[in-house]
């Protein structure tokens, strides 16, 4: 039987939640890409359709949901491309049979051209703008970027799960211990950085471009951290091209705010704690139904053996000087 609590997102209890805002849906529901959360397009009677988003239980306080929801409406008040969830009956939270949920207006577009400078300086410049207002003062309720939490906290659960093939373990022990004094010494050489608030996710995948330009979607990990952590994922290639990039982005960045040059420090060691993160991610989630069949070479050996492969070129990246631009 399955007892996780998004098995009872029949399509009937789906629809009771729209119905519970006053609107109407026309009954066409299609799921979208999202496993942390679920999230559907809705069809409603007379008008476009609607994105439902149902947050995963226990996961957020309802003061971190709203304090995610009133930094979008924020950025979107000074006219700063993301997409805030909508107001209804005065409100964007809602909570209906058990679960925290919000509705957003549907927004098309494709994945940013990160190989062209142009674009790289205008998502520099909206990431500026949105930084802008994120240093004004920080979230009360939501996390703060962590070192300890997104690397130790990672490594120990992947140890204690009983995923990793026994004969990686040892290897991959002794890797995080380097792993986890190399971050903690990156960090210490950017001390004095500015914690403002952030998107926290920002991939290329959260960012949806349209002849009008970028827009940002998904500010469900929004978080308390360094500047860096939303634009280091628009970064790839070489340790030249990736420089390039970062100049690129700085240009439009620095139009709108200051970049503090101390954070280049802790480029490896935030891709790095991803790296970890993302892992132990999958693993607290393998109960979830959705996750086997959607990551099944997760639980394989091949898996675990090409992450320790990138760790170590992590490990190898973090010895290097930082980026200059």
């Amino acid at each position: 039987m399955n007892t996780h609590p998004f098995a009872t997102l029949s399509p009937d209890r789906l629809l009771d939640l729209v119905e519970a805002l006053g609107l109407q849906p026309d009954g066409r529901l299609l799921a979208l890409n999202s496993y942390e959360n679920r999230v559907y397009q809705v069809g409603i009677e007379d008008s476009d359709p609607l994105i439902l988003k149902v947050y995963r239980p226990s996961r957020w306080s309802t003061a971190a949901l709203e304090e995610e929801h009133g930094f979008a409406l924020e950025l979107a008040e000074r006219d700063i491309p993301v997409v805030p969830p909508l107001i209804i009956n005065g409100n964007t939270l809602h909570e209906h049979a058990g679960f925290h949920y919000a509705l957003y207006p549907r927004r098309g577009g494709h994945a940013p051209e990160l190989d062209d400078p142009d674009t790289r300086e205008w998502l520099g410049r909206m990431l500026g703008r949105i930084h802008a207002l994120g240093a004004v003062e920080p979230f009360a309720h939501r996390l703060s970027l962590d070192p300890q939490r997104m690397g130790r906290e990672s490594r120990d659960h992947i140890l204690a799960q009983g995923l990793m093939p026994a004969h990686l373990l040892p290897a991959y022990q002794s890797l995080t211990d380097d792993l986890l004094i190399d971050i903690d010494a990156a960090f210490a050489r950017a001390q004095g950085y500015a914690v403002i608030r952030l998107h926290g996710d920002c991939h290329p995948g959260n960012i949806l471009w349209t002849d009008q330009g970028p827009h940002f979607v998904d500010l469900d990990d929004c978080i308390n951290g360094p500047a860096l952590q939303d634009l280091w994922m628009l970064l790839s290639g070489e340790r030249a091209e990736r420089a390039m990039q970062l100049s690129d982005v700085l240009a439009g960045y620095e139009d709108f705010h200051p970049f503090d040059l101390r954070e280049l420090h802790l480029l490896e060691a935030l891709r790095t704690l991803r790296l970890m993160s993302h892992a132990a991610w999958l693993a607290r989630r393998w109960d979830d139904p959705a996750f086997p069949p959607a990551f099944p070479w997760f639980a394989s050996g091949r898996f675990w053996e090409d992450h320790i492969l990138a760790l170590r070129e992590q490990a190898a990246a973090m010895q290097e000087p930082p980026l200059s631009v």
